[in-house]
């Protein structure tokens, strides 16, 4: 442009010199005055115009030449830049239009797209770069290869273009390339000094140093710090960023990249395919472990082909090795079938232990592998590559976080990202991978402990749970321990549902009548009835009785048990007195059968008179216990565990019999014994603290019991788990005995918070979460609102008789507090009518000497005669 300028003011001002110099050819003066006067003079001025032109453009180009700073985002490279090949998210490559133009050096792969779900990693990567005490300030961003490491320096050097003077991406992965980079970008800064004979790295280190303008440096895919560290500046006013898979970086210049969080990895899916499904969208999101290369690929398959969300998940579900190598992911190398090849390659040919180790934890559930416990484990013969001791395991699992193939280790635990599982599995022969599963199996089936009901255990078992269900066939004990210590420990809903499981495989193996199905059978019932479904246990076991008498006889010790168990959950179901005598009919047959003094014989005697009790006879439940005490404490000992409950049951009954201080005392004396004998920790010794606290609060000592539960609240959390049943029924009495203590809107709001948590872990259809819901319509009542407590009643009641019967005895209370609060909030003649209901129906079921029924009676007699009040009342106001 320049040039041309200059050209064409040449010209003109050529055309004006001509027009002086015509004179002397003694050109006529007419003409001569024409030319003079209208061209020559024009002429010269433009050429003059010209070159004042041209030499502002000459002396702008070279001042800008000479300078530091250019307008952001403007680019300029030298011709020997290699182009970027390495890292998780790349474009093209910007190139500036002539070899020898020398501006503000920018090199940089496009700005990622779609990047979701890092505000708070790229805020935490601005905060390390500015708050750096001294410089330059390096970053190493390390992660699974896919995670989008390079994607995250990429969006962070584009938004922050403006603050630097130089920016430069180098791609690290090989190092001849990467000096090669380092050295164009030398030739760039210094272009007078080309010949000059230095190494270009060390270079480039001193023409950094000697800048006094921010720059960034961006060393993308480093394949580990040694690799880098020659070519890291020393010194100089600017900062480094570091993309790799390797995870061995100091402490202070460490950022680990982990996947997305799920709620983010669905908006970016949604978002990336236009489709609003979030609900499948999800469910893909779990199948690809929230992996930001799977995610932006399943995109990609999904926007290319016109595929729908639902027809990609059964592709992934059905064909997962294939959907896995599909889709181009936009800046990615890579697929996720293809992207951890060369590290898994580098392992088999350096470390074949750790390589080894990778299958087996492919094998297992993705999160929380205890590895330091399996690998303590006898070794399999099948698992020769295994690597064993303390040296050699950690040898391997430090070959593999060296790729980022594991998380950080902690207490002998890691994870491995679910794809990266899937791709190691998939590769495999078929045989080799039933091999591995194999090996994975025995080793969890040795880490197993052997008594589910064991307290100590318990941390081991919750340790295992989700490998048991990854690698244990439906057949294995192991299994079935597992199952048992869930119940034990009070997840009964994934108790059932693995007992579920199991029972259905043994009946396809074994067969429905094999005794080993039968005992599963047993087992389904009971966490099925724990589980909140008293009656389907109920009905399962009076289903699976004539099987047992027919298959087993009727005096089976099996036999028997389910016996027991049937008359256990017809109490539970609501029907007391039907499981007092069923009880009644089966101690003298399991007396005959195993002996008066045998374990399952006592413990039938107790239940006779724990349901009893439940009927109604809190008096003859008190007697029958004290009888056994002396029988128990002679056939096991008087520390016994059974005998121990012997005596704690024995208190109850004593204190519901009216005898609230004896009951207070008996369980004063019981709790140090337990404590000894079982542990401070141990569920029965946490539930006699819990009765102590009632019987106290029952005596008079309202504050006493209410600060003790306080107390026992976070012990039971911390043992049983926040969610378990006993956990929960303690948190409701720490309320009832906190409104007895005077604060009735404190109960109300406990009650409400424990109806939240009860109604997530258990259910709405639980009798628990029921009966919550009837403490907190009474609380309601007691804090004021009394037509709060009846409405909630009222929409309690039928859900109580759907779910458990119309006749049930916590159905039955609700009538009867639902009649009492509809009095309460001003409707004597409707409460009146609803007890007059009620008590019939108690009469019939409970009979006429039950202290309900009496309790009924009372009621509707106290009803009748406000009823009659009012209605003299009303009558009064009436006459003149």
């Amino acid at each position: 442009m320049v040039g041309l300028v200059l050209v064409i003011s040449l010209v003109l001002a050529a055309g004006g010199l001509i027009g002086f110099l015509i004179d002397p050819l003694h050109v006529p003066y007419a003409l001569l005055d024409v030319l003079d006067k209208r061209a020559s003079v024009v002429s010269m001025g433009m050429g003059m115009l010209g070159l004042l032109v041209a030499g502002l453009a000459l002396w702008f180009q070279v001042r800008t030449d000479s300078g530091s700073g250019a307008p952001a985002g403007s680019v300029s490279t030298g011709p020997r830049s290699p182009a970027i090949s390495g890292g998780d998210s790349l474009g093209h490559l910007h190139h500036g239009p002539h070899p020898n133009q020398v501006g503000r050096p920018v090199r940089l792969a496009s700005r990622p797209p779609h990047l979701a779900g890092r505000t708070e990693v790229l805020a935490e990567l601005q905060h390390r770069l500015t708050a750096a005490r001294t410089l330059p300030a390096v970053v190493a961003v390390h992660g699974l290869g896919g995670v989008g490491k390079t994607s995250l320096v990429l969006e962070y050097a584009h938004r922050h273009l403006a603050d630097y003077d130089l920016v430069w991406q180098i791609p690290a992965e090989d190092l001849a390339i990467a000096s090669a980079a380092l050295a164009a970008l030398t030739s760039l800064l210094d272009p007078h000094e080309l010949a000059d004979a230095a190494d270009p790295v060390d270079k480039l280190h001193a023409v950094l140093a000697a800048r006094t303008t921010p720059w960034l440096l961006i060393f993308d895919d480093v394949p580990d710090p040694a690799a880098v560290q020659a070519l890291l500046p020393p010194a100089g006013h600017g900062h480094v960023l570091i993309t790799s898979r390797a995870s061995a970086w100091p402490a202070q210049q460490s950022l680990e990249l982990p996947v997305l969080e799920p709620d983010q990895a669905m908006a970016f899916l949604l978002e990336r395919t236009g489709y609003d499904d979030p609900e499948t969208a999800a469910a893909i999101v779990t199948e690809l472990g929230a992996l930001p290369l799977a995610l932006e690929q399943a995109g990609a398959y999904v926007t290319e082909t016109g595929t729908s969300l639902v027809a990609y998940l059964k592709l992934l579900r059905t064909q997962r090795v294939s959907a896995l190598a599909e889709g181009q992911a936009w800046g990615y190398r890579e697929r996720v079938a293809s992207t951890w090849h060369l590290s898994f390659t580098h392992l088999a040919d350096t470390a074949p232990d750790a390589s080894a180790l990778l299958r087996l934890l492919a094998c297992y559930a993705p999160d929380a592998i205890p590895y330091q416990l399996l690998l303590s484990q006898p070794a399999p013969r099948t698992s020769p590559l295994l690597p064993y001791g303390d040296l050699a395991v950690n040898a391997a699992v430090a070959a593999l976080r060296r790729y980022s193939l594991i998380s950080q280790p902690a207490d002998g635990t890691t994870s491995l990202h679910r794809l990266v599982q899937a791709v190691t599995v998939d590769q495999l022969p078929p045989g080799e991978r039933t091999r591995w599963h194999r090996t994975a199996a025995d080793l969890l089936e040795s880490a197993v402990p052997k008594d589910p009901k064991s307290v100590p255990d318990w941390p081991r078992f919750a340790q295992l749970v989700p490998h048991a269900r990854a690698v244990l066939p439906p057949d294995s004990e192991s299994l079935a321990r597992t199952a048992t210590y869930l119940g034990e420990s009070g997840d009964y809903r994934t108790a059932a549902l693995l007992y579920k499981e199991i029972t259905s495989h043994r009946i396809a193996v074994l067969g429905a009548d094999h005794p080993n199905t039968l005992t599963t059978r047993d087992d389904l019932a009971r966490w099925t009835g724990e589980a909140g479904g008293a009656s389907v246990a109920r009905d399962a076991l009076a289903a699976l009785l004539p099987i047992r008498e027919r298959v087993l006889g009727a005096d089976h010790p099996n036999t028997l048990t389910t016996r027991h168990n049937l008359a256990r959950w017809t109490g539970e179901a609501g029907d007391a007195s039907a499981a007092r005598d069923a009880f009644a009919a089966l101690l003298p047959d399991m007396a005959r059968v195993l002996g008066a003094h045998h374990p399952d014989t006592l413990t039938t005697r107790h239940n006779l008179a724990h349901w009893t009790g439940e009927a109604g006879d809190a008096a003859a439940a008190r007697d029958a216990l004290a009888v056994l005490l002396p029988i128990r404490e002679q056939a096991l000992g008087a520390h016994h565990p059974d005998t121990l409950t012997t005596r704690h049951n024995l208190a109850r009954w004593t204190g519901e019999a009216g005898e609230a201080a004896a009951a207070r005392d008996a369980l004063t004396t019981l709790l140090p014994i337990r404590e000894q004998m079982l542990g401070t920790d141990h569920p029965d010794t946490l539930s006699t603290r819990a009765n102590l606290a009632h019987w106290n609060g029952a005596v008079g000592d309202t504050a006493v019991a209410r600060d003790a539960l306080a107390a026992l609240l976070p012990d039971m959390a911390r043992v049983l788990g926040t969610h378990h049943p006993q956990t929960l029924t303690t948190r409701a009495t720490l309320a009832h005995w906190t409104e007895e203590a005077g604060d009735a809107v404190a109960a109300r709001d406990v009650f409400a918070v424990l109806l939240s948590t009860e109604i997530r872990t258990l259910g709405t259809d639980h009798p628990d979460t029921l009966t919550t819901r009837a403490y907190l319509a009474h609380w309601m009542g007691w804090a004021g609102d009394t037509a709060g407590a009846r409405d909630q009643l009222a929409a309690l009641l039928p859900d109580m008789a759907r779910v458990l019967g119309a006749h049930h005895p916590d159905t039955l209370t609700a009538r009867h507090n639902l009649a009492q609060w509809t009095g309460a909030a001003g409707d004597a003649t409707a409460a009146r009518d609803a007890f007059a209901v009620l008590l019939s129906i108690e009469e019939r079921i409970l009979g006429t000497d039950h202290p309900d029924t009496l309790a009924t009676r009372d009621n509707l007699a106290r009803w009748t005669r406000r009823a009659r009040r009012s209605w003299s009342h009303l009558i009064r106001s009436f006459r003149l």
